[in-house]
């Protein structure tokens, strides 16, 4: 996850389940990469379209979400 600001996308209501190892090839969202380890996808209904910036540093106090805390990186 060394990118260096959020993945911003705009999302359709649904599960949707963000990567929280870095792995995945299809970067915001788990591919299942993290199998074998500690780590587990982030899960988040989103309730209606909307537009939501997924952090990328995994510094940000609400992952999955970005919460600016990449900012102190630049």
């Amino acid at each position: 996850m060394e990118q260096k600001h959020p993945y911003v996308i705009k999302e359709q209501p649904g599960t949707k389940s963000y990567c929280a190892c870095g792995k995945s090839q299809n970067l915001p969202y788990c591919n299942g990469a993290h199998k074998g380890s500690d780590f587990h996808p982030w899960k988040v209904e989103i309730d209606e379209e909307k537009t939501v910036a997924i952090c990328s540093c995994g510094r940000s106090a609400k992952l999955p979400f970005c919460d600016g805390a990449h900012k102190a990186q630049e």
